[in-house]
This record gives C-alpha cells, sequence and structure tokens, in this order.
C-alpha cells in the first residue's frame, strides 16, 4: 500500500491534479470570474479526524462527500451559486494514498452535481488528518440572505427534515438499534448522515417565486434545528415561536424513537443542512407549495428575545431553546 511519505508532497500533488480543471490550477493562486454586478461570496470549513468523521462511521468517499456539502451548504445559506473550492490537507505520512485519492472521489462527486470545480488548495504534514476548505460563490447583492434580516411576523420555513443526520449517525455506531427499521429506512437515514444533500436547489425558487429586493433571513441548519433558529433571532434582535407538530421528521421515527427522542433529535442533532429561512407569511408558503418534500412553516418570528417551542396539543410543555443542549466544539 503506497503512502504520502512514500510520494511526497509533490507527487500527491501531481496525484489530486487530476481533480482540478487545468485552467485554473499551476499559479499561487486560482482566478475566478465572477457575472457583473454580483458580490462575491467566502466561506471555510474545517473537518477533523474523530471529531467530525472516522473510520468507524465515514469512508474516505463519505468524508469527501460531506466535506464539500458543509461548504456548499454554507454557500446556500446566504444565497450564493457556487464558484469552485480550495482542499487544504494535513495528513499523517503513513497514511494511504488510495484514502486520500478516495476523498477526492467524493468531492467531486458531491461538486458535480453542482457544477464546482476544486481549483487549488494545500498540503502539509499533520499528526491528525484535517480538512480545510474554502468555497466561494457569487450572488447580486440584492438576493443575499443574512441572519439579521429577520422582522416581526416572518414566517420561520424549513426546507426538509430534520434529525435524520443523526439518526443515521447512530445507526452507524449502535447497529443494534436498526431492529425495528425496515431497510428502505435503514438506508435512508445512514444517507442522511453520510452524503448530505445542500440545499442549492432552494435558490432558483426562492429568485422565482419572491419579490426582489425581499430581505430574507436565514442560514442552514448544520448545527441543528434549534441553533439555526436562535442565530437568526440573536443576530435580528428578534424572537421567536415555533410549532412542534410543524417540524418535519423522517416517518421512520414515529414507531423507531419515542417522541422526546424524535424532538431531540430534530432540534438538536445537527448535520441535516437544510435550510431556515424567515420571510413574509404569503411568499413563506408558495416556497413551502414549490418545495414540498418535507418543507414546512414551522413558527413565527416574534417581539422580544425569547425563542419558545410550543406545543398546541399540550403533549410537551413550553419550552424556550437554547444553545446549550446541542453540540460545543469546547464543551466537556
Amino acid at each position: 500500500m503506497t503512502k504520502v511519505k512514500d510520494i511526497g508532497e509533490q507527487g500527491l500533488l501531481a496525484r489530486l491534479h487530476r481533480f482540478c480543471p487545468s485552467e485554473i490550477i499551476g499559479d499561487d493562486a486560482a482566478v475566478l470570474v465572477t457575472a457583473p454586478e454580483q458580490s462575491l461570496v467566502v466561506t471555510t470549513d474545517v473537518l477533523v479526524d474523530g471529531v467530525h468523521f472516522s473510520n468507524l462511521t465515514t469512508s474516505p468517499e463519505d468524508a469527501g462527500w460531506r466535506a464539500a456539502a458543509a461548504n456548499l451548504s454554507d454557500l446556500a445559506a446566504m444565497g450564493a451559486s457556487p464558484l469552485g473550492i480550495a482542499v487544504g490537507l494535513g495528513l499523517p505520512a503513513d497514511l494511504s494514498v488510495n484514502w486520500v485519492e478516495s476523498l477526492y472521489q467524493g468531492m467531486t462527486q458531491c461538486l458535480q452535481k453542482y457544477n464546482t470545480p476544486i481549483v487549488g488548495g494545500d498540503v502539509v504534514r499533520s499528526p491528525v488528518t484535517t480538512v480545510a476548505i474554502t468555497a466561494f460563490g457569487q450572488v447580486h447583492p440584492s438576493q443575499i440572505i443574512r441572519r439579521s434580516a429577520a422582522v416581526v411576523g416572518d414566517a420561520i420555513v424549513v426546507t426538509g427534515v430534520h434529525g435524520a443526520s443523526h439518526a443515521g449517525l447512530q445507526l452507524l455506531l449502535h447497529p443494534e438499534l436498526e431492529q425495528n427499521l425496515n431497510d428502505e429506512e435503514k438506508t435512508a437515514l445512514i444517507g442522511a448522515h453520510q452524503r448530505p444533500k445542500p440545499r442549492l436547489d432552494v435558490l432558483p425558487i426562492l429568485e422565482k417565486i419572491i419579490p426582489s429586493p425581499m430581505p430574507i433571513a436565514g442560514m442552514d441548519s448544520s448545527d441543528g434545528l434549534a441553533d439555526a433558529v436562535i442565530q437568526i433571532c440573536r443576530a435580528s434582535g428578534v424572537g421567536a415561536v415555533l410549532e412542534l407538530r410543524q417540524i418535519s421528521l423522517p416517518t421512520a421515527f414515529n414507531h423507531w424513537l419515542t417522541p422526546e427522542q424524535a424532538l431531540q433529535y430534530a432540534l438538536y442533532g445537527g448535520e441535516d443542512f437544510e435550510l431556515v429561512l424567515c420571510l413574509a407569511q404569503e411568499s413563506a408558503s408558495a416556497l413551502v407549495k414549490h418545495l414540498g418534500g418535507g418543507a414546512a412553516i414551522v413558527g413565527t418570528i416574534t417581539p422580544g428575545s425569547i425563542i419558545l417551542l410550543h406545543d398546541e396539543q399540550k403533549k410537551f410543555p413550553d419550552q424556550v431553546l437554547t444553545l446549550s443542549r446541542g453540540f460545543q466544539h469546547f464543551g466537556d
């Protein structure tokens, strides 16, 4: 098995150049052309072995897909269409070259769906495998989605179901949990974790049905639905009420998880990469109708600063949502 140390930095770069367009790479930096009257959008995401992926749950191809999808999702959350990504790798010298090439194959499989090239990057030696991606996108200034644009009375829209990715991770870590699931349900949940889909498909629909320049607030739900709503409300200086029965869950949850578990997965599980958008009620209804597939209006922006989860069926008491229950990188 060929290792990174056997071929060195230049040998590895020569192999990885095959995943990049030859007319863009080769200089000290890539040159990307944006359309007239477009703003450049830049985002960076870092994935670390043992934190964001591991051999127990993620093949190198899936790790590559997830790394690319996370960055494309950040662009979608800003309303931006992707132009390209640059990849920084920190690799142990004893790592298999085949693992690295498989990582790039996974990234390419995801990126090809959105006509997005790998336009460069860097490779260094590291004791821990680390993948750092910088993604570039473009958006017309009137169509930028910002967290700070929510106003009282806006509807809160989610573009799909929540909790599926966390459920898929639990199945990979604890195979004994699958006994109450059929093969189709198991495959769907694991796929949601290993091959999430960034919601770039939402952008042309927004452009088509939302009057411009109507402000839209939003972000993606990579850190959980509760986190997304809280972050938007904090940035906008508003509160919110979420209606529990409106939150879309995978159908498998109905006979697999308790209601308490399903709610925890949906609110705090994370890595679903759906969009959480705040916009006028009429436009929100039109968007949900166009999207289908679990898209729903899940709440309303309110005055004040409290984010409240309400269950009109009274099965759960009203609860204030906080960031403390989600994943914390530097928590205990």
